[in-house]
Protein backbone atom coordinates (compact mmCIF):
# COMPACT_ATOMS: atom_id res chain seq x y z
CA UNK A 1 0.00 0.00 0.00
CA UNK A 2 1.16 3.01 -0.83
CA UNK A 3 1.11 6.10 2.13
CA UNK A 4 -0.25 9.25 1.06
CA UNK A 5 2.75 10.65 2.72
CA UNK A 6 4.63 9.20 -0.01
CA UNK A 7 2.64 10.10 -2.79
CA UNK A 8 2.96 13.49 -1.73
CA UNK A 9 6.59 13.36 -1.20
CA UNK A 10 6.55 12.18 -4.68
CA UNK A 11 4.13 14.46 -6.10
CA UNK A 12 6.79 17.16 -5.10
CA UNK A 13 9.44 15.50 -6.18
CA UNK A 14 8.12 15.03 -10.18
CA UNK A 15 7.29 18.92 -9.83
CA UNK A 16 10.88 20.00 -9.33
CA UNK A 17 12.27 17.62 -11.55
CA UNK A 18 10.05 18.29 -14.67
CA UNK A 19 11.54 21.68 -14.01
CA UNK A 20 14.75 20.26 -15.12
CA UNK A 21 16.90 22.83 -13.05
CA UNK A 22 18.74 19.76 -11.00
CA UNK A 23 19.83 16.61 -11.70
CA UNK A 24 17.22 14.06 -10.49
CA UNK A 25 19.59 11.88 -8.39
CA UNK A 26 20.63 15.31 -6.23
CA UNK A 27 16.90 15.89 -5.41
CA UNK A 28 16.26 12.35 -4.34
CA UNK A 29 19.66 12.04 -2.12
CA UNK A 30 18.45 15.71 -0.31
CA UNK A 31 14.57 14.27 -0.61
CA UNK A 32 16.12 11.15 1.48
CA UNK A 33 17.94 12.76 3.85
CA UNK A 34 15.49 14.88 4.80
CA UNK A 35 12.85 12.19 5.19
CA UNK A 36 14.96 9.74 7.14
CA UNK A 37 11.86 7.30 8.32
CA UNK A 38 11.21 6.48 4.56
CA UNK A 39 11.83 2.76 4.45
CA UNK A 40 13.28 1.43 1.74
CA UNK A 41 10.23 0.07 0.02
CA UNK A 42 9.15 4.28 0.05
CA UNK A 43 12.61 5.28 -1.55
CA UNK A 44 12.45 2.58 -4.13
CA UNK A 45 8.83 4.18 -5.36
CA UNK A 46 10.06 7.46 -4.76
CA UNK A 47 12.98 7.11 -7.11
CA UNK A 48 11.75 4.26 -9.74
CA UNK A 49 8.72 6.35 -10.85
CA UNK A 50 10.60 10.18 -11.06
CA UNK A 51 12.93 8.28 -13.22
CA UNK A 52 9.86 6.32 -15.49
CA UNK A 53 8.04 9.87 -16.12
CA UNK A 54 11.16 11.29 -17.23
CA UNK A 55 11.94 8.45 -19.24
CA UNK A 56 8.01 8.43 -20.62
CA UNK A 57 7.51 12.27 -20.44
CA UNK A 58 6.80 12.74 -23.99
CA UNK A 59 4.12 9.77 -24.26
CA UNK A 60 2.96 10.41 -20.58
CA UNK A 61 2.42 14.39 -21.43
CA UNK A 62 0.21 13.47 -24.91
CA UNK A 63 -2.07 11.53 -22.29
CA UNK A 64 -1.88 13.84 -19.05
CA UNK A 65 -0.30 17.07 -20.27
CA UNK A 66 0.22 18.67 -16.70
CA UNK A 67 -1.94 16.33 -14.82
CA UNK A 68 1.16 15.14 -12.58
CA UNK A 69 -1.39 13.26 -10.01
CA UNK A 70 -2.86 10.91 -12.86
CA UNK A 71 0.69 10.57 -14.56
CA UNK A 72 1.61 9.05 -11.20
CA UNK A 73 -0.89 7.27 -11.34
CA UNK A 74 -0.94 5.67 -15.12
CA UNK A 75 2.74 5.10 -14.51
CA UNK A 76 1.92 2.98 -11.47
CA UNK A 77 0.06 0.68 -13.13
CA UNK A 78 1.52 0.35 -16.68
CA UNK A 79 5.10 0.89 -16.67
CA UNK A 80 6.07 0.11 -12.46
CA UNK A 81 3.20 -2.63 -12.72
CA UNK A 82 1.17 -1.54 -9.46
CA UNK A 83 -2.72 -2.63 -8.82
CA UNK A 84 -5.10 0.08 -8.22
CA UNK A 85 -5.67 -1.43 -5.17
CA UNK A 86 -2.01 -0.34 -3.46
CA UNK A 87 -3.11 3.20 -4.09
CA UNK A 88 -6.97 3.36 -4.13
CA UNK A 89 -6.65 5.98 -1.03
CA UNK A 90 -4.98 8.56 -2.79
CA UNK A 91 -7.46 10.65 -3.82
CA UNK A 92 -5.66 12.86 -6.47
CA UNK A 93 -5.32 9.81 -8.81
CA UNK A 94 -8.69 9.38 -11.22
CA UNK A 95 -9.00 5.68 -11.31
CA UNK A 96 -11.59 5.61 -13.93
CA UNK A 97 -9.95 7.33 -16.36
CA UNK A 98 -6.07 6.13 -15.92
CA UNK A 99 -7.75 2.73 -15.91
CA UNK A 100 -9.72 3.11 -19.22
CA UNK A 101 -6.58 4.52 -21.10
CA UNK A 102 -4.47 1.72 -23.85
CA UNK A 103 -1.53 2.48 -24.74
CA UNK A 104 -2.13 2.31 -28.33
CA UNK A 105 1.15 1.47 -31.25
CA UNK A 106 1.15 4.86 -31.82
CA UNK A 107 1.91 6.37 -27.86
CA UNK A 108 4.81 3.91 -27.93
CA UNK A 109 6.25 4.82 -30.92
CA UNK A 110 6.71 8.77 -29.15
CA UNK A 111 10.55 9.37 -29.49
CA UNK A 112 11.35 10.32 -26.01
CA UNK A 113 13.96 13.14 -27.65
CA UNK A 114 13.06 16.87 -28.07
CA UNK A 115 13.45 17.75 -31.60
CA UNK A 116 16.44 19.20 -32.19
CA UNK A 117 18.19 16.02 -30.80
CA UNK A 118 15.86 13.97 -33.04
CA UNK A 119 17.15 15.76 -36.32
CA UNK A 120 21.09 15.82 -34.80
CA UNK A 121 20.51 12.22 -35.42
CA UNK A 122 19.57 12.35 -38.68
CA UNK A 123 21.85 13.90 -40.14
CA UNK A 124 24.71 12.83 -38.25
CA UNK A 125 24.49 9.00 -37.94
CA UNK A 126 21.51 9.05 -40.59
CA UNK A 127 19.44 7.33 -38.19
CA UNK A 128 15.24 6.05 -39.79
CA UNK A 129 12.71 7.04 -38.08
CA UNK A 130 12.35 2.82 -36.92
CA UNK A 131 16.06 3.02 -35.70
CA UNK A 132 14.98 6.18 -33.81
CA UNK A 133 11.97 4.33 -32.33
CA UNK A 134 14.47 1.36 -31.64
CA UNK A 135 16.59 4.10 -29.92
CA UNK A 136 14.21 5.82 -28.01
CA UNK A 137 12.31 2.53 -26.31
CA UNK A 138 16.16 1.44 -25.01
CA UNK A 139 16.80 4.86 -23.39
CA UNK A 140 12.93 5.02 -21.86
CA UNK A 141 14.09 1.77 -20.13
CA UNK A 142 16.04 1.36 -16.68
CA UNK A 143 19.61 0.54 -17.06
CA UNK A 144 21.22 -2.77 -15.94
CA UNK A 145 23.69 -2.99 -13.39
CA UNK A 146 27.21 -3.14 -15.34
CA UNK A 147 30.27 -4.48 -12.94
CA UNK A 148 33.78 -5.27 -14.16
CA UNK A 149 35.78 -7.84 -12.38
CA UNK A 150 39.06 -6.17 -11.61
CA UNK A 151 41.13 -9.66 -12.41
CA UNK A 152 44.21 -8.85 -10.59
CA UNK A 153 42.42 -9.86 -7.99
CA UNK A 154 39.72 -12.42 -9.30
CA UNK A 155 38.75 -14.43 -12.59
CA UNK A 156 35.27 -13.59 -14.09
CA UNK A 157 34.07 -17.01 -13.56
CA UNK A 158 34.68 -17.26 -9.66
CA UNK A 159 32.74 -13.72 -9.53
CA UNK A 160 30.06 -15.27 -11.43
CA UNK A 161 29.48 -18.34 -9.71
CA UNK A 162 29.80 -15.84 -6.61
CA UNK A 163 26.91 -13.80 -7.55
CA UNK A 164 24.72 -16.91 -9.25
CA UNK A 165 21.83 -15.88 -6.93
CA UNK A 166 21.67 -12.25 -9.06
CA UNK A 167 21.66 -14.24 -12.29
CA UNK A 168 24.61 -12.88 -13.87
CA UNK A 169 25.57 -12.87 -17.37
CA UNK A 170 29.28 -12.36 -19.20
CA UNK A 171 28.69 -9.16 -21.64
CA UNK A 172 28.69 -9.63 -25.00
CA UNK A 173 31.61 -7.36 -25.79
CA UNK A 174 34.00 -6.89 -22.63
CA UNK A 175 35.71 -9.75 -21.58
CA UNK A 176 36.00 -9.19 -18.06
CA UNK A 177 32.31 -7.83 -17.71
CA UNK A 178 29.28 -8.74 -16.12
CA UNK A 179 25.75 -7.56 -16.38
CA UNK A 180 23.13 -7.75 -13.44
CA UNK A 181 19.70 -7.09 -13.67
CA UNK A 182 18.86 -7.74 -10.35
CA UNK A 183 20.34 -4.46 -8.79
CA UNK A 184 20.97 -5.67 -5.39
CA UNK A 185 23.33 -2.80 -3.58
CA UNK A 186 26.64 -4.96 -3.91
CA UNK A 187 28.54 -2.19 -1.87
CA UNK A 188 28.05 -4.69 1.25
CA UNK A 189 29.31 -7.69 -1.16
CA UNK A 190 32.92 -8.88 -0.49
CA UNK A 191 33.38 -9.38 -3.76
CA UNK A 192 33.05 -5.63 -3.84
CA UNK A 193 34.94 -4.69 -0.44
CA UNK A 194 38.11 -6.44 -1.30
CA UNK A 195 38.08 -4.68 -4.58
CA UNK A 196 37.11 -7.71 -6.93
CA UNK A 197 34.30 -5.88 -9.16
CA UNK A 198 33.76 -2.32 -9.66
CA UNK A 199 30.86 -0.77 -11.35
CA UNK A 200 31.44 0.56 -14.83
CA UNK A 201 29.37 0.20 -17.99
CA UNK A 202 29.95 -1.78 -21.09
CA UNK A 203 30.47 0.63 -23.38
CA UNK A 204 33.01 2.62 -20.52
CA UNK A 205 34.76 -0.72 -20.06
CA UNK A 206 35.38 -0.72 -24.24
CA UNK A 207 36.61 2.57 -24.30
CA UNK A 208 39.32 1.69 -22.02
CA UNK A 209 40.42 -1.38 -23.97
CA UNK A 210 40.43 0.96 -27.36
CA UNK A 211 43.68 2.78 -25.61
CA UNK A 212 45.21 -0.64 -24.46
CA UNK A 213 47.64 0.58 -21.98
CA UNK A 214 50.87 -2.14 -21.89
CA UNK A 215 52.47 -2.56 -18.70
CA UNK A 216 55.22 -0.12 -18.21
CA UNK A 217 54.18 2.73 -20.26
CA UNK A 218 53.54 5.92 -19.18
CA UNK A 219 49.79 6.80 -19.39
CA UNK A 220 47.29 9.87 -18.34
CA UNK A 221 43.80 9.91 -17.74
CA UNK A 222 42.82 13.44 -18.80
CA UNK A 223 39.60 14.14 -17.22
CA UNK A 224 39.61 10.90 -14.75
CA UNK A 225 37.18 11.93 -12.74
CA UNK A 226 36.27 9.62 -10.03
CA UNK A 227 38.44 6.79 -11.72
CA UNK A 228 36.56 4.34 -13.39
CA UNK A 229 38.69 4.14 -16.64
CA UNK A 230 41.90 5.03 -14.32
CA UNK A 231 41.22 1.45 -12.53
CA UNK A 232 40.90 -0.18 -16.01
CA UNK A 233 43.80 0.85 -16.93
CA UNK A 234 45.81 0.12 -14.11
CA UNK A 235 44.46 -3.01 -14.07
CA UNK A 236 45.17 -3.45 -17.80
CA UNK A 237 48.84 -2.73 -17.27
CA UNK A 238 49.25 -5.30 -14.46
CA UNK A 239 49.76 -2.20 -11.96
CA UNK A 240 53.23 -1.63 -13.70
CA UNK A 241 54.17 1.79 -15.66
CA UNK A 242 52.57 4.93 -14.32
CA UNK A 243 49.13 6.48 -14.54
CA UNK A 244 48.25 10.04 -14.13
CA UNK A 245 45.06 10.96 -13.25
CA UNK A 246 43.80 14.56 -13.96
CA UNK A 247 40.81 16.56 -13.53
CA UNK A 248 39.95 19.62 -11.82
CA UNK A 249 37.07 18.58 -9.12
CA UNK A 250 39.65 17.57 -6.13
CA UNK A 251 36.42 16.21 -4.51
CA UNK A 252 36.23 13.61 -7.32
CA UNK A 253 39.98 13.09 -7.40
CA UNK A 254 39.26 12.11 -3.41
CA UNK A 255 36.91 9.57 -4.21
CA UNK A 256 39.37 7.88 -6.18
CA UNK A 257 41.59 6.80 -3.88
CA UNK A 258 39.97 4.67 -1.32
CA UNK A 259 38.81 3.23 -5.31
CA UNK A 260 42.81 2.32 -6.26
CA UNK A 261 43.24 0.87 -2.28
CA UNK A 262 40.65 -1.55 -2.49
CA UNK A 263 41.66 -2.26 -6.28
CA UNK A 264 45.17 -2.69 -4.88
CA UNK A 265 47.00 -0.41 -7.68
CA UNK A 266 49.62 1.88 -6.69
CA UNK A 267 50.39 2.56 -10.17
CA UNK A 268 48.36 5.73 -10.35
CA UNK A 269 48.92 9.20 -9.49
CA UNK A 270 45.61 11.81 -8.95
CA UNK A 271 47.06 15.27 -9.69
CA UNK A 272 44.08 18.22 -9.36
CA UNK A 273 44.99 20.58 -11.93
CA UNK A 274 43.27 24.48 -12.33
CA UNK A 275 42.25 23.80 -16.25
CA UNK A 276 43.70 22.38 -18.87
CA UNK A 277 46.02 24.82 -19.85
CA UNK A 278 47.55 24.59 -15.74
CA UNK A 279 51.45 25.21 -16.48
CA UNK A 280 52.72 22.05 -14.13
CA UNK A 281 51.32 19.89 -17.63
CA UNK A 282 54.51 20.97 -19.27
CA UNK A 283 56.67 19.15 -16.94
CA UNK A 284 54.94 16.38 -19.26
CA UNK A 285 54.60 17.50 -22.49
CA UNK A 286 56.32 15.06 -25.40
CA UNK A 287 56.56 12.25 -22.68
CA UNK A 288 53.81 9.95 -22.12
CA UNK A 289 53.02 6.69 -24.42
CA UNK A 290 49.07 7.16 -24.06
CA UNK A 291 46.77 9.90 -23.39
CA UNK A 292 43.08 9.09 -22.60
CA UNK A 293 40.31 12.27 -22.77
CA UNK A 294 37.10 11.51 -21.69
CA UNK A 295 35.86 14.93 -22.20
CA UNK A 296 33.22 16.51 -20.00
CA UNK A 297 30.44 16.86 -22.43
CA UNK A 298 26.21 16.99 -22.62
CA UNK A 299 25.80 13.09 -21.09
CA UNK A 300 23.38 12.53 -23.47
CA UNK A 301 24.37 8.68 -24.22
CA UNK A 302 23.67 8.09 -20.34
CA UNK A 303 19.77 8.97 -20.69
CA UNK A 304 18.93 5.48 -19.40
CA UNK A 305 20.52 7.03 -16.18
CA UNK A 306 19.88 10.81 -16.26
CA UNK A 307 17.20 10.99 -18.36
CA UNK A 308 16.63 14.91 -17.32
CA UNK A 309 20.14 15.77 -19.51
CA UNK A 310 17.81 15.49 -22.67
CA UNK A 311 15.96 18.80 -21.38
CA UNK A 312 18.68 20.26 -19.46
CA UNK A 313 20.90 20.58 -22.83
CA UNK A 314 20.16 23.12 -25.38
CA UNK A 315 22.24 23.73 -28.60
CA UNK A 316 24.05 26.24 -27.12
CA UNK A 317 25.07 24.52 -24.56
CA UNK A 318 26.55 21.55 -26.92
CA UNK A 319 28.61 24.54 -28.81
CA UNK A 320 29.67 25.71 -25.65
CA UNK A 321 30.93 22.25 -24.84
CA UNK A 322 32.54 21.84 -28.07
CA UNK A 323 34.76 24.84 -27.62
CA UNK A 324 35.89 23.75 -24.09
CA UNK A 325 36.37 19.76 -25.32
CA UNK A 326 38.49 20.74 -28.57
CA UNK A 327 40.95 23.27 -25.96
CA UNK A 328 40.77 20.23 -23.59
CA UNK A 329 41.83 18.20 -26.62
CA UNK A 330 44.39 20.01 -27.66
CA UNK A 331 46.58 20.63 -24.63
CA UNK A 332 46.17 16.60 -23.64
CA UNK A 333 47.93 15.69 -27.04
CA UNK A 334 50.80 18.06 -25.93
CA UNK A 335 51.54 15.27 -23.65
CA UNK A 336 52.33 12.77 -25.74
CA UNK A 337 55.62 11.80 -27.17
CA UNK A 338 56.39 10.84 -31.35
CA UNK A 339 54.19 7.75 -31.97
CA UNK A 340 51.81 8.43 -29.31
CA UNK A 341 48.47 7.02 -28.80
CA UNK A 342 45.53 9.53 -27.97
CA UNK A 343 41.59 8.19 -27.35
CA UNK A 344 38.93 10.78 -27.81
CA UNK A 345 35.76 9.99 -26.26
CA UNK A 346 32.49 11.12 -24.68
CA UNK A 347 29.40 9.40 -23.73
CA UNK A 348 27.30 11.00 -26.39
CA UNK A 349 25.75 11.05 -29.81
CA UNK A 350 25.93 14.34 -31.15
CA UNK A 351 28.37 15.35 -34.00
CA UNK A 352 28.96 18.25 -32.50
CA UNK A 353 30.92 16.96 -29.62
CA UNK A 354 32.31 14.25 -31.03
CA UNK A 355 33.52 13.80 -35.06
CA UNK A 356 33.20 17.85 -35.95
CA UNK A 357 36.00 17.97 -32.26
CA UNK A 358 37.68 15.20 -33.59
CA UNK A 359 38.21 16.30 -37.48
CA UNK A 360 38.69 20.47 -35.94
CA UNK A 361 41.74 18.77 -34.07
CA UNK A 362 43.07 16.68 -36.99
CA UNK A 363 42.84 20.06 -39.24
CA UNK A 364 44.56 22.03 -36.49
CA UNK A 365 47.53 18.97 -35.78
CA UNK A 366 49.04 17.72 -39.30
CA UNK A 367 51.08 15.58 -37.28
CA UNK A 368 48.38 13.54 -35.57
CA UNK A 369 46.40 10.99 -37.93
CA UNK A 370 42.84 9.01 -37.02
CA UNK A 371 43.42 5.26 -36.70
CA UNK A 372 40.78 2.80 -38.03
CA UNK A 373 39.62 0.82 -34.66
CA UNK A 374 39.71 -2.83 -35.31
CA UNK A 375 37.50 -4.36 -31.81
CA UNK A 376 38.03 -7.57 -33.24
CA UNK A 377 41.63 -7.69 -32.36
CA UNK A 378 40.95 -6.31 -29.00
CA UNK A 379 37.91 -7.84 -27.61
CA UNK A 380 37.34 -10.99 -30.60
CA UNK A 381 34.02 -8.90 -32.31
CA UNK A 382 32.92 -8.01 -35.35
CA UNK A 383 29.18 -6.04 -35.12
CA UNK A 384 30.41 -2.90 -34.85
CA UNK A 385 30.81 -0.31 -37.31
CA UNK A 386 34.48 1.11 -36.29
CA UNK A 387 36.04 1.96 -39.57
CA UNK A 388 37.03 5.24 -38.68
CA UNK A 389 35.05 7.03 -35.17
CA UNK A 390 33.37 4.15 -32.67
CA UNK A 391 29.72 5.30 -32.36
CA UNK A 392 28.01 3.24 -29.52
CA UNK A 393 24.29 3.08 -29.47
CA UNK A 394 22.31 1.50 -26.84
CA UNK A 395 19.45 0.24 -28.69
CA UNK A 396 22.16 -1.54 -31.06
CA UNK A 397 25.09 -2.44 -28.07
CA UNK A 398 23.14 -2.24 -25.26
CA UNK A 399 25.32 -0.08 -23.30
CA UNK A 400 25.67 3.76 -22.49
CA UNK A 401 25.75 5.56 -25.59
CA UNK A 402 29.46 6.45 -26.42
CA UNK A 403 31.86 7.94 -29.30
CA UNK A 404 35.40 7.05 -29.36
CA UNK A 405 38.14 7.80 -31.48
CA UNK A 406 41.61 6.57 -31.75
CA UNK A 407 44.83 8.87 -33.16
CA UNK A 408 48.65 8.69 -33.17
CA UNK A 409 50.93 11.39 -32.95
CA UNK A 410 53.07 11.05 -35.99
CA UNK A 411 56.21 13.06 -35.08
Amino acid sequence: MIKPKVFYLLLALVKEALKFNYPTDKLLSKLFKDNKSLSSHDKYILAETTYTILRNIFKLRKLFDQDIPNIIGFTWINFIKLKPSEFNNIKLIDYHKISNINISPELLSTIELPDWIIDSLKKSLSLSQKELILLSDSISKEAPLDIRVNTLKCSVNIVLNELRDLKPIKMKYSPFGIRLFNKSFLANHQLFKNGSIEVQDESSQIAALILNPKRYELVADFCAGAGGKTLCFGMLMNNTGRIYAFDINEKRLNNMKPRLIRAGLSNVYPMCISSEHDTRLGKLHNKLDKVYVDAPCSGLGTLRRSPELKFRNTPTSIEELSIKQLSILQEASKLLKPNGTLVYATCSFIQQENQDVVNQFLKNNQNFKLIPINLSEIINHTTFDCLGYLNIMTHIHEGDGFFISLMKKIN
